[in-house]
């Protein structure tokens, strides 16, 4: 088993990455001051209960703790203000106190949802995150939370650390290889911005990625949750480093929401979000090695790299308007100077945005 910590002082957790885990869940939930006297609440998606959530249940039921599961639509929809209502009435309706804790058994969408859940109920009670997704090694670290509005994707959210993360790599057996590709995307990303080694790692393995390999995979979620707890330790509420985490974020956002959080998984518009930020590198004057890279290391993971020919330019456009890194004229972009290393530009001009947009398209309708 591989362990990390992010270090956040006395608000510090750790990160267990192995095999197995979910059958030891009663252990590390005790170790880490999970009340037994009050209940806790596991949320979790339809797609996952039917694989992970009986033995997370009888684990914790096995270890004394009193349980109450609550199971969500798969997919963004659920991360909604309704969804949380809902859910915030579970909880009450199952007696949830302060000293309860709230379980987030899933991928990112789900991690994100039930750790709303734990911000908002009572203004605050403990949350532990149980990731089943490659992608959520990177959602799972760090304490965001949100839900999705119209118009704007995570807009209404919080910090709210979690007392612990449990990533039990079985779970990702059973992820379809749409999915494991798409988390990929995140792994990748986590290279980008820190560590050209590991960029040079993942494409060299992205065969053994693809195919699940357990001591690939391990040593892929232990590198990229390290960058990330490292970025957090450092930076918990993102007022300066921890917005490179954000790195192809911009445009792929955007293209979630233009998608309907829907047809684009998060990772496959993060990575099509990516090569638009190389591209944008290349105006800053980083070296062409930056575009080629990163392009052809996302399509070695099995990634897109060019936008749906079907999708509007002034759609998407429209969408980053109401990201909360734009600004009158400008927008906030993470840009590439080389592999392993990023800058915050604050000023990009939002035509040249445009431009880029419109060159992944064409691109597109190259093919």
């Amino acid at each position: 088993m591989r362990e990390l910590t992010v270090d956040l002082g006395e608000r510090s957790y750790p990160i267990y990455i192995g095999e197995g885990l979910l059958e030891e869940a009663s252990v590390y939930f005790a170790k880490h001051g999970i009340s037994k006297k009050s209940p806790l609440m596991i949320i979790t998606d339809e797609q996952v209960a039917g694989r992970h959530l009986a033995a997370l249940e009888k684990s914790l039921k096995d270890g004394g703790f009193s349980v109450v599961s609550e199971v969500v639509e798969a997919g963004e929809s659920s991360k909604s203000l309704a969804m949380l209502g809902m859910l915030v009435g579970k909880a009450l309706e199952a007696g949830l106190d302060r000293n309860s804790a709230i379980v987030a058994l899933g991928g990112g969408v789900v991690g994100d949802l039930a750790g709303f859940v734990a911000a908002s109920y009572m203004r605050g009670v403990k949350f532990v995150q149980v990731p089943t997704t490659i992608l959520a090694h990177d959602s799972s670290v760090g304490g965001k939370v949100a839900v999705n509005h119209p118009l704007a994707k995570n807009i209404i959210g919080a910090f709210h650390q979690p007392e612990l993360v449990l990533y039990d790599l079985r779970t990702l057996q059973t992820l379809p290889p749409r999915e494991v590709s798409a988390g990929l995307s995140e792994v990748v990303k986590h290279g980008l911005i820190w560590d050209a080694d590991f960029v040079d790692w993942c494409e060299t393995n992205a065969e053994k990625l693809l195919a699940l390999d357990p001591d690939s995979i391990g040593h892929a979620l232990y590198k990229g949750s390290s960058v990330k707890a490292a970025v957090v330790s450092q930076d918990e509420r993102e007022n300066d480093l921890r917005a490179i985490l954000n790195l192809g974020h911009t445009i792929g956002h955007a293209l979630e929401a233009v998608a309907g959080y829907g047809e684009l998984l998060h990772g496959e518009a993060i990575s099509i979000g990516m090569i638009g930020s190389a591209k944008l590198g290349l105006r800053y004057g980083a070296p062409e090695d930056v575009y080629t890279t990163t392009k052809r290391v996302l399509s070695a993971c099995g990634l897109p790299v060019r936008l749906p020919e079907h999708y509007d330019v002034d759609s998407i456009m429209d969408a980053m308007m109401h990201d909360k890194k734009f600004k009158e004229g400008t927008m906030v972009f993470v840009v590439p100077t080389a592999i392993g290393k990023v800058d915050i530009v604050k000023d990009v001009p939002v035509a040249w945005v445009r431009e880029i947009v419109e060159q992944l398209k064409q691109e597109a309708e190259l093919q």
